[in-house]
């Protein structure tokens, strides 16, 4: 019997059909991306943010194995819907670039078999992963700032900012579309500085079309006890919407779009 050719370059490169683990799936507007959106959320992560609100995609045990087609099955029933909303397909995690056959399967097969806008929803840590194949195959990258300080960043994630500013630099020379995330956390993150040194560094790319400035939130605490991990930022208060307005305008000033 003849065997099929692989469907894609991340597949030729696994040489097998492609499968992943996955934490789930969902659909949402106006937060993964633009539109209505199909999102996979992938399991594991190598960053252990303070803040993180899915603790438990943090291991990639912890997830489904789950095919390439089982997916691009799934995402198949809503192309309609999310066609007409001017939206497309995320993939997030966990750090999808822990899994970059995987994540440049699903981009691909979105794209070109369900003709979606695409979208990677990433920290930018493992951005070495990223081939020019699943970047080509990439529409938008939403890429986490989370700090423009090393030491910052480093209390944050537990990992060094150089890789993240790298594939930054990266995107920028290939003049991939980005949108910006940055977390805006009272007494972490705040500090004028920091919020500045990442406007500026941002805004010098040339290829940033959007930043979010979001603010911390403690919604997903109770996970972290459910974990038996200590949420070291229980008492930590949400941003006021005048800090937040301070914050977008910081980058404002430097010619960004900030939401």
């Amino acid at each position: 019997m003849a065997v099929s050719p692989p469907r894609t370059p991340a597949a030729a490169a696994s040489r097998r059909p492609s499968e992943g683990s996955v934490h789930s799936w969902d659909l949402s507007t106006g937060v993964d991306g633009p539109g209505t959106r199909f999102v996979t959320f992938l399991s594991g992560c190598p960053l252990t943010c303070l803040y993180c609100h899915n603790p438990d995609t943090w291991k990639m045990r912890g997830g489904t194995r789950t095919s390439a087609d089982s997916v691009i099955a799934e995402a198949s029933k809503y192309v309609r819907f999310i066609s007409v909303s001017g939206g497309g397909a995320t993939v997030s995690g966990g750090e999808p670039l822990l899994q970059p056959v995987f994540t440049g399967e699903l981009l691909h097969r979105m794209k070109h078999e369900l003709g979606l806008h695409t979208a990677l929803d990433t920290s930018g840590f493992l951005g070495a992963r990223a081939t020019d194949a699943l970047l080509r195959d990439t529409d938008l990258v939403l890429l986490d700032l989370k700090s423009w300080d090393p030491d910052t960043y480093k209390k944050v994630t537990g990992r060094p900012l150089g890789p993240t500013l790298d594939f930054a630099r990266r995107l920028a020379d290939l003049g991939q579309e980005v949108h910006v995330r940055f977390v805006l956390v009272p007494g972490l993150t705040d500090d004028p500085a920091n919020v500045e040194g990442v406007a500026a560094f941002a805004a010098g790319l040339g290829n940033v079309s959007r930043v979010d400035v979001l603010p911390f939130h403690k919604l997903g605490e109770a996970k972290w006890q459910a974990l038996a991990k200590p949420f070291t930022l229980h008492d930590t208060p949400s941003p006021t919407p005048e800090q937040v307005a301070a914050a977008r305008e910081v980058f404002r000033a430097h010619g960004l779009t900030a939401v």
